[in-house]
């Protein structure tokens, strides 16, 4: 065999060996990924926000002791029912009843006082005037400084009596606080409503709250007729709740019961975390409280029940849909040319600085082959986002798996992938 055989050969060895490594390649390239693929519909959807939160009572008062001393009657329990003006508990009112019958001692010798103060000054008020008279009809029987002395004695009584008159005021002011506080001795509902709340027992002692409101907390009056619930909701959601949105309720004590709520209020202020009123620094998360009415409250809630309301914000009704999931994001540098993603969602730059990020999804073609293509979305719903510009109804979408479209690129092959449901008939029909 020549030389020029063998070289023929060997060219026609590596030329074969080399077309199979390109046949193989060619085909682990076009190997389908196995995704989930649905169509674009239309859908009913429903905004909403989730937030969690403690049932109270819309309306509630706090009772605390104004003054000291022991309990020597107590006539609730907690959670009695009570009306206003309802007697429910008797501070010890010796001291205070005391206290009344000096103060009244002290007005009736207050009064006296004023009396003699009185007649001191009439009688002065007399002589001085028949003094006067008797030196205008004869000069000679009285004399200038004796009319002087009278005049004198006369402004010292008129001053006396104004001072005993004020006396009587300032003792009958000390018995009108010593009755009040007799009175405070007496603690009657403020309004009606359930005891939800009790401090206190008999014989213990009741203090003011001059320093502690929670020392000074004997009971607590709620009126559970009027429940609603204080949630706190993130900075990025509470811009989309208005008053007046409905809501749904989930309490914990009531799992298989949902109740109905209306927003009522949406605080202007946030809530502070404990680190951020300590003085942490770093990034806090800044919540705000919204305020919701149970329309329909169930007889047996208590107060501080743990409870989740779901404020419905926006509703759609057969609005066009993709999975939440579907929607993915990708670089501009990306988007093949002549693609509308510049007007799709929002205004293209004057200059564009940088890479910038589009929000689309892969269309799956006729032959399985996906496109990225840019979608303006509007509101999002438990599962499904609202299409606004970008797709049309029927149109195949990739909608999963996560990892799927994170990795998918423009032009790869796809095959809808085998769910658990067609595994298991599969199993079966073979069975």
């Amino acid at each position: 065999m020549s030389k020029r055989v063998k070289w023929s050969v060997v060219g026609v060895l590596v030329l074969g060996v080399a077309g199979a490594g390109v046949l193989i390649a060619a085909k682990r390239g076009t190997k389908p990924v196995d995704v989930r693929i649905e169509p674009v519909e239309a859908r009913d959807l429903v905004a909403s926000v989730t937030a969690s939160g403690q049932v109270q009572p819309r309306t509630k008062v706090d009772v605390a002791a104004d003054i000291s001393g022991r309990i020597v009657r107590l006539a609730v329990k907690e959670g009695d029912r009570v009306t206003r003006g309802q007697f429910l508990l008797q501070i010890d009112p010796a001291q205070y009843e005391a206290n009344v019958q000096r103060a009244e001692a002290a007005l009736a010798s207050a009064r006296a006082q004023e009396a003699q103060a009185k007649a001191n000054l009439l009688q002065s008020q007399r002589g001085y005037e028949r003094s006067a008279e008797i030196k205008k009809s004869n000069p000679a029987l009285v004399s200038d400084e004796q009319l002087e002395q009278l005049r004198t004695q006369l402004e010292v009584n008129q001053a006396l009596h104004d001072a005993a008159r004020h006396a009587v005021d300032q003792a009958a002011a000390a018995l009108r606080d010593a009755r009040t506080q007799l009175a405070k001795t007496t603690i009657s509902a403020p309004m009606s409503g359930r005891v939800t709340r009790l401090n206190v027992e008999q014989g213990e002692t009741a203090v003011p709250g001059t320093f502690s409101k929670e020392q000074a907390l004997l009971l607590t009056v709620s009126d559970m007729s009027a429940l609603e619930t204080k949630v706190k909701v993130d900075e990025t959601d509470v811009a989309r709740i208005s008053v007046g949105d409905s809501a749904e309720i989930q309490i914990d004590a009531f799992p298989d019961t949902t109740f109905v709520g209306r927003v009522v209020e949406i605080s202007n202020s946030s809530l502070k975390s404990a680190s951020a009123l300590a003085g942490q620094q770093g990034d806090q998360a800044v919540d705000y409280e919204v305020t919701i009415q149970l329309l329909n409250p169930p007889v047996d809630t208590r107060p501080d029940f743990s409870a989740t309301a779901k404020v419905v914000t926006d509703v759609r009704s057969h609005a066009l849909s993709i999975p939440i999931i579907a929607l993915t994001v990708r670089e501009d540098e990306r988007i093949n040319d002549g693609d509308t993603v510049v007007t799709l969602g929002r205004s293209a730059p004057a200059k564009q600085v940088g890479k910038r990020d589009v929000e689309g999804v892969f269309v799956v073609g006729k032959d399985n082959r996906v496109t990225f293509r840019p979608v303006k979305v509007g509101i999002a719903g438990e599962k499904y986002f609202e299409v606004l510009s970008g797709l049309k109804p029927g149109e195949r979408i990739v909608a999963g798996t996560y990892q799927a479209i994170r990795e998918l690129k423009d032009s790869a092959l796809v095959r809808q992938a085998q769910t658990d449901k067609d595994k298991k008939g599969g199993k079966e029909a073979k069975s």
